[in-house]
This record gives C-alpha cells, structure tokens and sequence, in this order.
C-alpha cells in the first residue's frame, strides 16, 4: 500500500497512539463483521431450516387429522345413508310391513342400536331393536324432541353425543325424514347409533413414536380414544387448553398449535372439525419427540460455527492492518468539510476502493460548493413561488368576496324596501329581484363547489360510448332560446359521431363554453360542430364575439378572470367557467385549444378519442310519469342545529303539503316525532352537528329504531371533499347549502317516489 501524500500538523503528537486505538477496534469490527456474518448466515440457515421442519411437521400433523376426520365422517354418512336408504316406504303410510326395512337396516349397519318409525304426529308407529323389545310404544310422544322437528322439515339430523345409564359406550341418534317421494313427508326415522365404532380410525392414526389422536364432541365430551377407559369414564375435556381453544373459537375448520396435554407435557396439536356431526379430530405428538432430529442437527452446526468464528477472527486482525491507514486520511478530509473547508482535497494512491472513495469524496466536496453558490438563487426562486401562490390566494378569496357580497347587498336593500311596500305589485316585484339575487349566490356557490370537487379529486369520470347528437340536443335545448331573445344566430351542425367520455362531464363542458358564447357575443352568432381528425373527434365552439387577446389566452382558466371591467357589466359571469371548463378536459383527458381574432370571434376546440358506433344502440328508457303529488302527507324529519335553517326548511315542507318533525337535536326531532305515531317517510339531516357527531349516525339510528330503510338524505354548508366521500360511500345524497327549493323539492320527489309507476 502506498503512502498518502499529506502534510501532517506537527502539533499532532498522539497520532501513533491514536493509531493503535484505531487498530485494535478495527480488529474488533472486523472481527465481529466477518465471525458475525458467518454466524448470522448460520443462523439464518437454522432459522429456515426450523421454519421448513415445523411446517412439515404441522402439514404432517394437519393431513393425519384430516385423514382421520374424513374416515369418520364416511363412517357416519354411511350410516346415515343407509337410514335414508330404509326412509323411502313402499306405501303411503307406515304400517307393520315396515318392520322388516328396520330388521334388514340392523342387520346391514351393526353400529345401530335402535330405530323407531315415527308418524307426523311424533307417535311410535313401528319400533325395532337390537336388544331391547320390538314394540312401539303408542304412548310415547316425540313431537317435542329436536330430532324430530328437524327431519320432519326434511332435514337429516345429527344429534349430540350422549352416554346413557344402561350403557358405557357414547350413542347419538340420526334421524331423518320418511318420504314417499321427493317432497312429500309421512313421518320420520329415528335411529340410535353406537359411536364407539370411531374407536378403530382413531387407533390407526400414529404421529410418530408416542403421537396419537382422538375426537371430542362440541361440548368437549371425549368420543373416542386410544385409552378406552377415558371414554368409559365419559370424561369430558373442556378444559383441556386445546379444546377449549376450540370451543372458544369455533370458526376455524382446521389449524395447529402448541398446548399441553393430561399429563402437562407440552405437545404439537393438529385439529379438523367434522361439521356434519360436531366433532372435532385432535392428533397430539410430543414437541421434544417431534424436534429430536431438528436438534441433533442444530448441535452439529453449532460446533462448526464455532469453528468458523475462530478462523473469521485470525483473518479479521490482517484486514484491520490493511485498512486503518486509509480510513485515517479519509477521517481527517470528512473533519476539515465538516469544518466548512470546502476546498479541502485527498490524495489516496492505493489502487482499490479507497482510492474511488476518496475520488468521490472530492467530487463530492465540489458539488458541495456549487450548491452553496447557487443554493441563496434557489431560496430566492422558492420564495417568490410562495408569494405569487399567496398572491393568488388572496386574489381568489377577494374576487369571491366581491362577488358574494354584491347579491347579499342587493339582498339587503331590497328586504328593507319590502317592509314598506304596499301594493301586491310592487312586493312581487321585489321578490323576483330577491329570487335573482338568491339565484346569484347559489351560481357562485355551486361555482365554487365544483371548483373545490375538482381539485379535491372526488370527481371520477365514468367513461362510455356516447352519441355527440344527444349532448348537442341538450346544448340546443339549453341556449337557442336565449340566443334569439339577443338577436344572435345559433346553429348546430348535425353529426353521426360518438365518442368515448363521460356523457354528463362533456355536457358540462359545453355548457360553459356555449354559455360564454351566448353572454358576451352581441351581434351574428354561435355556431356548435365536430370535426374528424386521425382517430379522434373535435368538438368546436364558434362565436362572433369580441375576441380574446392573445397574451391573455392561458389567464383566462384562472379562477375569476374575467376580461374588460365586469364590475360595469352586470350581466357578465362568476369568472370560473372557464376555470371549470380546463380541469374537466384535464380530468377526462381531453385537450382544450384556442384560436382567437380581437373584434371577429373565438373558437374553442375540445379534442378526445373517436368510436365507431355499435350495431346495436341501447333501449330509450321507458318514460316514468310520476303521481301527481308524492310529497303532499308524507312525514319529513328535518334535523339541523342552525335555527334559521331549521326554521326555513320547515316552513317550505309544510307549504308542499308535507307534515314536519324538527329538531336541533336527535333527541328533539324524536321528541316532536313521538306525536305522529307513525314511522316517518324521509330524514333530512345536516352533516355535522353541534355534539360532534354526523348525519350518517343520525339517520343510521333512526332506522335501527324503526327497522326499516327510511329514505334519507344530507345537506351541509361544508365544501370539504370528506363529507361527500363519507356519504357517497354510506349510499346517500348530499346537496350543498344554500339548496334552491326546486333542488330540494326535486330530491324529495325522487327518493319517494315509486320504483314502477303505472302510466
């Protein structure tokens, strides 16, 4: 290794002693590096390897249980099925000819100890036995007894397990119903079972040297066991750790774990349920049996990773020599840059990484000192961007106060002159400027909230095929009449065309492009067409208006611009058409152009994909006429803790005809509900009230008292995207403040009215 070529400070007397330190940790880390590496790629290697040994063992354990809960669910359908096999009577009632079905159905299936044939009344009509009397007890009655209410309804019933007195061994009883033919029931067939005969699949399972298996039923009593006199012991292992993890959790078909067993040895435990009967198979193998080989093996590769620790550290003290040299000078650089010397430079000569490193440390150091020349450039451009931004802002919430201010003056003026009004005339005239000016905010609202919607994100596009001549009628529908009122010429061009967009988005943009057109156009006219290009469709907006310069082409989609002096105008727009218009093409994807001649007109252009139209166009809906009045004696809760609101919006449902329960409160519109005595048609409930809690609780309450799905819808003045998520996801409509009483009586009218109505 060659020598670096750096002045040394003759004040630096300890630097040999602190080169010895450097050594001996050095010696330390590599040590610790390299033995650590070995050890923990062994240990690793161990983990995975105990990783893969326990999954073998629980896949082992798992296969055995299911091995052992399918033999006895076979076992028990068998018998089941040779039940049904006897239910299936040659004649149309049960008589004593019967009989012989039962004695061949005992002498085909050992396992059954009794079986009764039952008629519809739950009495005895034909009993056999093994070993008891062959006669019918007419007296019994087993019209109450669960087994017969569940297979005279056509079920197969499996019943729990029980020991009875006269006997050591555990019995269930299967019952199932006696048909004639599929569907028509004359009684049922009872038959006592003899489960001790699960005894030979469980003693056939073997989980290694010392494993074994067992069932217990779903109350915990112990139905088979290779030790047989548990089971005649009718020992029941509810508390038993594993079985009562079962118990508690009986949503799991199968699964392992860890527990201890009757003798507190900690053992590997695998279940299966058998659901048709509710039992459960349980194999259990001892842990220290079942990791035996795993740990001989870990013993092994232990004392070979002791081994290798030794060796890593012998080879660790000459990589620790090797390398302490160059880390010093790589030291005393990272000292003086952290010292701000940004001229500071290393000269390493060692043929290897340290010399790359030390290349790119001086790299390093000298992007260091162009970034301090030009990082004050950089704060200085930052800061500006966030004074333009809070200039913007500013500006935004200026022009919307202005704009909200002029209606809510006008509005004030005109409420004062109509207390003093006295002809019917004169107060009709000051109600329609009233209805304008109400009209006025409600545009700016309604602006503003698609505005908020589209750069919040809610607003997702539901693309389709669309025909361009449906939106061009509506376009037509909307605007011929205004633009003839102006004198002005308004023309739709024919097309064929369809595109795919979202119908309702694209409609939106038109209208306000055509809105535009139609305001500040005063002579000639607008014409509204599409032309085809490579694939894709242009829909284009002409007019003959006073043009747009060209240095305000890209002001014009801000918020509020509007051209000239509107505050002169005052049938001029909000200024936020346009600014709708660019984030509804930015959001569909379709770019919007602009050619404009100052004193001859302005043509929008919005470009997006082309389709071919499909073979076969979809069905007009069939047209639904609603019924003459479907609010008039419909009761409405109106909850909202704004009093005025509360008020309003009471007074206006009970001028439809509607009867009205209010409140401030739950609790208060339940109060004034409790007088009607009847369950309540629809909710209207603002979105957050003054306790801290939602509408949709509210109204999710109401329903649960009523139990059943009340229409319901919210209002709230919060522009925030969360409320509209919120309810979107809960299924209901939001409608923003201020509502027009059209919009809310048309909301009203669509949630009540019927799903079919008869023309």
């Amino acid at each position: 290794m060659a020598d670096t070529q750096r002045d040394v400070n003759p004040s630096d007397r300890g630097a040999a002693s602190r080169r010895g330190r450097i050594v001996r940790r050095y010696f330390l880390i590599f040590a610790t590096l390299i033995g650590g590496a070995i050890a923990i790629s062994v240990l690793l290697e161990m983990t995975f390897r105990f990783l893969e040994t326990r999954h073998t063992l629980e896949v082992e354990h798992l296969l055995k249980a299911e091995l052992a809960a399918m033999s006895i669910e076979n076992h028990i359908e068998s018998v089941a099925e040779a039940v049904r096999r006897t239910a299936r009577p040659r004649q149309d009632r049960i008589t004593q000819d019967f009989a012989s079905d039962l004695r061949e159905l005992l002498r085909n299936v050992p396992s059954i100890r009794d079986v009764v044939a039952l008629s519809m009344e739950g009495r005895e009509d034909v009993r056999y036995s093994r070993i008891g009397p062959s006669v019918a007890n007419t007296q019994a009655d087993h019209g109450a007894r669960p087994y017969f209410e569940a297979a005279r309804s056509g079920k197969t019933y499996f019943g729990p397990i029980v020991f009875p007195s006269d006997s050591f061994e555990p019995r269930m009883i299967i019952a199932v119903p006696i048909e004639l033919y599929p569907g028509k029931i004359i009684g049922v067939l009872a038959s006592d079972v003899n489960v001790s005969s699960v005894l030979k699949f469980v003693q056939e399972i073997r989980a290694g040297e010392t494993g074994y298996a067992y069932v217990v039923s779903e109350t915990g009593a112990l139905v088979a066991h290779p030790d047989l006199h548990l089971v005649l012991q009718r020992k029941n292992l509810s508390d038993l750790p594993q079985v009562a993890a079962l118990r508690k959790d009986d949503s799991q078909h199968s699964g392992i774990g860890v527990y201890k067993n009757l003798n507190g040895q900690r053992v590997l435990v695998s279940h299966v349920q058998i659901p048709t009967v509710g039992w459960t198979v349980l194999v259990e193998r001892p842990l220290s049996e079942a990791y035996a080989p795993f740990l001989m093996s870990l013993a092994r590769t232990g004392g070979l990773l002791l081994v290798v620790v030794l060796i890593s550290i012998s080879a660790a003290v000459l990589l620790a020599r090797r390398v302490v040299r160059p880390i010093e000078v790589l030291r005393r650089g990272a000292a003086e840059l952290g010292a701000g010397n940004l001229d500071a430079r290393l000269a390493l000569n060692t043929g290897d990484e340290f010399e790359d490193l030390a290349e790119d440390f001086n790299r390093m150091a000298g992007q260091l000192r162009e970034s301090y020349s030009t990082l004050e450039r950089k704060v200085e451009e930052r800061t500006h961007q966030l004074e333009m931004a809070n200039l913007a802002k500013s500006r935004f919430l200026a022009t919307a106060s202005h704009d909200l201010r002029q209606p809510l003056h006008a509005l004030g003026l005109f409420v004062a002159q109509l207390s003093s009004l006295a002809t019917a005339e004169e107060r009709n005239r000051i109600v329609e400027r009233i209805n304008a000016s109400v009209m006025a905010m409600n545009e700016l609202f309604s602006a503003l909230l698609d505005i908020s919607k589209l750069d919040a994100g809610v607003m997702a596009p539901r693309i389709a095929l669309c025909p361009v001549s449906h939106v061009f009628k509506r376009i037509d529908t909307t605007f011929a009449e205004t633009a003839r009122a102006k004198n002005l010429s308004f023309r739709i061009v024919a097309t064929n065309a369809w595109v795919r967009t979202d119908s309702v988005l694209l409609e939106r943009i038109l209208l306000n492009l055509v809105s535009n057109a139609v305001r500040y156009t005063v002579r000639g006219g607008i014409v509204v067409g599409c032309r085809r290009r490579n694939g894709y469709l242009r829909l284009e907006v002409y007019d003959t208006g006073p043009g747009i310069p060209e240095d305000q082409h890209k002001n014009i989609y801000g918020e509020f611009y509007r051209l000239g002096h509107p505050e002169q105008d005052q049938s001029g727009g909000l200024g936020l058409g346009l600014a709708i218009v660019d984030r509804l093409c930015r959001l569909l994807d379709h770019p919007i152009e602009l050619k404009s001649t100052l004193g001859k007109g302005s043509r929008f252009s919005v470009t997006m994909p082309q389709v071919t139209a499909p073979m076969q166009l979809p069905d007009a809906p069939a047209p639904v006429h609603a019924s003459m009045d479907v609010v008039t004696g419909k009761l409405v809760v109106v909850i909202d803790d704004d009093p005025l609101v509360l008020d309003g919006m009471g007074g206006l449902f009970r001028s439809w005809g509607c009867r009205v329960a209010s409140g401030a409160t739950e609790n208060a519109a339940n109060i004034d509900l409790a007088r009607y005595h009847r369950v309540p048609d629809l909710i209207v409930s603002d979105y957050r009230m003054s306790d801290g809690q939602t509408g949709i609780e509210v109204i999710r309450r109401l329903r649960s008292t009523y139990s059943t799905q009340i229409p319901a819808f919210l209002i709230s003045g919060d522009t925030n995207p969360e409320p509209l998520l919120n309810a979107r996801a809960e299924g209901y409509h939001l409608l923003h403040k201020p509502v027009e009483p059209m919009a809310l009586r048309a909301m009203i009218s669509r949630l009540l009215l019927p799903e079919q109505t008869v023309l």
